[in-house]
């Protein structure tokens, strides 16, 4: 074997390490919009991605034993290279058909098995094939049993670099740029071109060349610029960011933001001057506690702006700072929700920030859910002991928490909410609740200071504007005293987690929403579901 042909093989070598940890990435984007991007997500693409490398090991190896042309591994990396330009297109269809199956099979980890089905559909064939790579090339790089270590050292080495610089580019680069689809198309492509290299050196293969050739370009016209969010109108804008896939919806009634969910708000500015109907409505009930006309607040989690927008509403005097980790859902706050231009946001960590920050607040308000759940760092004792230290004397810390359920019937006995409340409880010396009627939103108030029911139901007659003072009303009449489910449920962050017990908590209620299409099934079949 001449060197240059040796050098083309470990060139292979990196490209195929390249491309296997972009095509894991974009599959965490592709997957996000509709089960989240949670550490377990996550897991399941890993875990998905290993048992189909694993694979191509053995049988890599085993066909490169059997017959040593290396045009046999170079047909794979073609076909690998199709499959990857046509996951933009038909991916989001896969995930949805799959989804939807489940749904009428399946009573509990939903979420769960449709993420590993639908991966195991998707991507165990591609990178079963890039999993052939290394044995095959191990076998026709190596002439001499003498450099077998050095030979097997270095495709090593040049597929770790690939992976590198394939975990990298993604991230920082192609994704936040082009998105998804393009990303997976510029891999792929480049699997495509290695091939394709291969087989007019050796004038071999003309007509398979040609065909993977137009099946690419097809995938390519077929999956460049779909919309993951194929079954919405009124998309004014979707996109990615280093941290989120990000659609703003334009409707009648307001504007949405939604981030990395198949169904659900993270913020929305309502186009007629009214208030929202949602948490950030009860969240106002924080200034009216601690009595201040112009109260200094920290929001984390800032979002679109909806909470800000409100606050510079009823409390034009209040000095307000925002902290949002993603730069680009911030940019989407000023240009689509007309978050005020004088409210300052820092682009930040939330629990980082705390750290950082010396000011002390009237109110934080902790907006923090990502996805499904919540960041584990911002759901232990220590989290909340760091905001407890930034607050005033009287100051008040109002949390959004998402997803309450049928306490009873989860896990061990609590949902997520009730973890959490356990955890702020063993922090702060008053802590009180209320549920946002026809949602799964449960605002928590807290306070070491004067105890916020009681601070809100002697306030709320001095606030001024009627609509607020008749939502004040509803918040007093409907907060309870939060229950203490004991030390067993607080979070430290050493243990908090917060994914699990989120994805059991969203698991059964997506049970109670699917109940009744399983009963047409039941009754109607698939045609039922159809109709």
């Amino acid at each position: 074997m001449s060197k240059t042909s040796k050098w083309f093989f470990y060139a292979t070598e990196f490209f195929a390490g390249m491309a296997v940890m972009a095509v894991e990435l974009g599959a965490s984007r592709l997957l996000a919009p509709y089960f989240s991007s949670s550490q377990i997500v996550w897991t399941i693409i890993i875990g998905t991605i290993m048992i189909a490398m694993a694979l191509g090991s053995v049988f890599g190896g085993r066909w490169a034993d059997k017959n040593s042309d290396p045009a046999r591994l170079y047909k794979r990396i073609l076909i690998a290279a199709v499959w990857i330009s046509f996951i933009p297109f038909l991916g989001r269809y896969v995930i949805m058909g799959i989804t939807g199956l489940l749904v009428v099979t399946v009573s509990t980890n939903l979420l769960i098995w449709a993420a590993f089905i639908a991966c195991m559909v998707i991507f165990v064939f591609p990178l079963f094939l890039l999993g052939t790579v290394t044995p095959s090339l191990v076998k026709y790089t190596i002439s001499d049993l003498g450099e077998s270590g050095s030979v097997t050292g270095r495709l090593g080495a040049f597929n770790t670099v690939g992976s590198i610089i394939g975990t990298f580019l993604p991230t920082f680069v192609t994704i936040p740029a082009v998105g998804t689809a393009v990303t997976f198309l510029i891999f792929s492509g480049i699997l495509l071109l290695i091939g394709l290299i291969y087989f007019v050196r050796t004038k071999t293969k003309k007509v398979m060349a040609i065909v993977m050739t137009v099946l690419f370009i097809l995938g390519s016209v077929l999956g460049n610029g779909v919309s993951f969010a194929f079954w919405e109108n009124g998309l004014v804008y979707e996109g990615e960011s280093i941290y989120n896939y990000i659609q703003v919806k334009d409707t009648d009634k307001a504007v949405i933001l939604s981030t990395n969910v198949l169904f659900g708000v993270q913020s929305m500015t309502m186009k007629s001057d009214t208030l929202t109907g949602m948490y950030y409505d009860y969240a106002l009930a924080a200034p009216v506690m601690v009595g201040e006309e112009a109260p200094d607040v920290l929001i984390l989690g800032m979002g679109s702006g909806t909470y800000a927008s409100q606050l510079r509403k009823y409390y034009p005097e209040a000095d307000i700072t925002g902290v949002e980790i993603d730069q680009k859902i911030t940019d989407l706050a000023y240009g689509y929700f007309g978050m005020p231009e004088d409210i300052n946001v820092e682009t930040y960590d939330g629990r980082a920030y705390l750290q950082a920050d010396e000011r002390k607040y009237d109110i934080i308000m902790v907006d923090a859910y990502q996805d499904i759940t919540i960041p584990f760092q911002m759901s232990s004792v220590e989290f909340f002991g760091l905001v407890r230290d930034h607050l005033k004397d009287d100051g008040v810390m109002v949390m959004n928490m998402n997803m309450h359920g049928r306490s009873e019937e989860v896990g061990e006995g609590r949902d997520i909410t009730e973890y959490l409340t356990a955890t702020v409880r063993t922090v702060f010396g008053n802590v009180e609740t209320v549920d946002v009627p026809g949602t799964t939103n449960r605002e928590l108030f807290a306070s070491n200071g004067r105890d916020p029911m009681e601070a809100l139901k002697s306030n709320k007659s001095l606030v001024g504007k009627w609509e607020l003072r008749n939502l004040m009303n509803k918040v007093a009449a409907r907060m309870t005293e939060a229950v203490d489910p004991g030390q067993a449920y607080v979070w430290t962050d050493d243990k908090a987690p917060v994914e699990l017990i989120g994805m059991r908590t969203i698991d059964l209620l997506i049970s109670d929403e699917v109940e009744y299409y399983r009963e047409v099934f039941k009754e109607e079949g698939l045609e039922g579901i159809l109709s």
